[in-house]
């Protein structure tokens, strides 16, 4: 029974780990769709694919010789400008009609037309992200990990404080919360509320495209990992209760352990010797 033991608690480790990995992805995404509900009643069904843009846009950057922080600024960046964008010629024109579903349609047709043209770009095989933070595991309590699955969830925790400071000690925070409570009334304070909603959408998008290039050494990057992705962090986030940022935390960090116990889309974890075991 002592030998049984050992075993049984590394493994249920590992499970957790591994699952607090693709949870904070979950939550990253998550707490997306939090910003962009909370300001402008409406959300980004291409969300995902701007987890897709930043991931693909840092393997193709590396794969042309540009260094890795570099290309995964590039990446983020270029998430943040679809978001930009997209708000600007896609969700903005139907603000004026809160039960129009267009804004809607028409992320969802940007999402199928922007993964097409990755696919084009990328191929359509995966491959994963060169990073140092996959090069070797740690060990705790026999639980083999990657320091980068560590550092995802670290990212969301921090990532959720961040918004929450900025809603309560800044003027762009106070605005956002001005416009998300009555936007006429914001209006009418001298707040720039397309400025802001744009904003809330690119922040979001910004975070999705960072999600990308975390969570992109760990599972294979392809043109169509967002779809699935974005699709659960939008479950976490009504989960979660997405006018809340600490719930869709809470919500994509539980939901991913209770994925990671039925299925590991990780790579396996290095296998300790029997040396060392």
């Amino acid at each position: 029974m002592g030998r049984l033991q050992g075993p049984n608690v590394a493994t249920t480790i590992q499970y957790v780990l591994s699952g607090l990995a693709i949870g904070g992805i979950y939550a990253l995404v998550a707490l997306g769709f939090h910003i962009m509900w909370s300001a402008a009643k409406a959300v980004n069904f291409a969300h995902g694919d701007t987890l897709m843009i930043g991931a693909v846009l840092a393997v193709m950057g590396v794969d042309a010789g540009i260094p890795l922080p570099v290309a995964c600024c590039i990446g983020i960046a270029a998430g943040g400008v679809f978001g930009l964008l997209l708000e600007r010629f896609a969700v903005r024109s139907f603000a004026g009609t809160p039960t129009s579903v267009g804004w809607m349609l028409t992320t969802i047709a940007v999402g199928v037309m922007v993964e097409a043209l990755a696919t084009l770009q990328f191929g359509g095989f995966s491959r994963p992200l060169a990073s140092p933070g996959v090069k070797s595991a740690v060990h705790i309590l026999g639980a083999g990990v990657y320091p980068q699955e560590l550092l995802i969830p670290l990212v969301a925790i921090l990532v959720m404080i961040g918004l929450k400071l900025m809603q309560r000690h800044t003027l762009i925070g106070r605005a956002m919360q001005a416009v998300a409570h009555d936007k006429r009334a914001a209006a009418l304070m001298g707040i720039n509320v397309n400025r802001i909603v744009a904003f809330s959408f690119g922040l979001a998008s910004l975070l999705g495209a960072a999600a990308g290039v975390l969570v992109a050494p760990v599972i294979q990057v392809s043109a169509s990992m967002g779809a699935i992705l974005g699709l659960k962090g939008f479950a976490v986030a009504i989960i979660g209760g997405i006018t809340s940022a600490p719930g869709v935390v809470v919500a994509g960090l539980a939901f991913g352990i209770m994925e990671n116990s039925s299925k590991d889309i990780f790579r396996p974890p290095p296998a300790r010797s029997s040396a060392s075991a």
